[in-house]
């Protein structure tokens, strides 16, 4: 593993240390935010689009890690992360993940996940429950197949000249950021001005929205999104804290919700008055939810 000036320049981390660090995960680089020096390990798992571990938890990660060992990583193909050979599936990430883990050598952490990092949280503790302690689950992808558009979402899964389009109009206007952003959040004006710096450097990057343009087409198919843990989750042997927003528009709350009665030893909580990026629009309260698994 080597440090290197990155993304953790782009943190205000308090009173905390964050460093960049490198690992070869399977065969490729694998980049990833840590800091802190004791108490429980935390892995933290970002969702997809245009995102990357500095953009989901860059509000969380200096304070965290205040508290306890934080690890939060690029996933496969997103931020300074190699991008895999072959399909990217909810299956190929969370196999990323548990390599991750066996490669750094972090035990039984806490693993939290926003989105498709929710959803790869959960699907690690069903494939292998042993290598991790809780999962804190925000807006999680895969506890549903209903796709938010219908027959639009694959159309545009398969068709992919939006996704460029709009990354390029991203890369020319922070309005057009903006935006976006707030189709994401139930009020925009949450979100710091520094989350936005985040989200238009991450999309200058060089390849910025390949990787969600390979999950996406592996995962969304005509009948519905292939990866749907929802009839799995009463299997799960890993306490769970399920956590979303209210006016989510885009993986509906009843998701969270009926997961969470179908595990009732398991928590629930809904956010009034917030969106898809719980992390950014509501940093106190997620990272004491956090903090309370620890």
């Amino acid at each position: 593993m080597d440090s290197r000036a990155g993304t953790a320049a782009m943190l205000d981390a308090g009173g905390a240390t964050i460093s960049d660090e490198t690992v070869t995960v399977d065969g490729n680089r694998i980049h990833y935010l840590t800091g802190g020096t004791s108490g429980p390990p935390l892995v933290l798992l970002h969702g997809g689009i245009i995102d990357a571990a500095h953009i989901s938890w860059g509000e969380l990660l200096g304070p965290l890690a205040e508290q306890t060992r934080v690890y939060a990583l690029d996933l496969p193909g997103y931020g300074t992360s190699e991008m895999p050979d072959g399909p990217l599936t909810m299956e190929s990430q969370v196999d990323a993940v548990r390599s991750f883990l066996d490669t750094v050598d972090i035990e039984d952490p806490v693993v939290a996940g926003t989105s498709m990092g929710g959803g790869i949280a959960i699907g690690l503790a069903l494939a292998h429950p042993d290598c991790l302690s809780q999962v804190v689950a925000l807006e999680p992808f895969a506890l549903g197949s209903q796709l938010p558009n219908g027959l639009l979402t694959w159309l545009l899964a398969k068709v992919q000249v939006t996704n460029h389009l709009s990354v390029a109009l991203m890369r020319r206007s922070r309005g057009f950021v903006e935006q976006s952003l707030d189709g994401l959040t139930a009020d925009s004006s949450t979100l710091s001005e520094a989350t936005v710096d985040r989200v238009i450097a991450e999309v200058k990057r060089p390849g910025a929205g390949a990787a969600f343009r390979k999950f996406r087409a592996a995962e969304v198919t005509w009948h519905g999104y292939r990866t749907d843990y929802s009839d799995r989750v009463s299997e799960l042997s890993v306490p769970v804290q399920y956590v979303h927003g209210a006016e989510d528009d885009l993986l509906p709350p009843r998701w969270s919700e009926r997961a969470a009665e179908r595990t009732p030893a398991d928590d629930l909580h809904i956010l009034d008055e917030c969106g898809h990026l719980a992390p950014l629009e509501r940093p106190g309260e997620v990272a004491a939810i956090i903090r309370d698994t620890l």
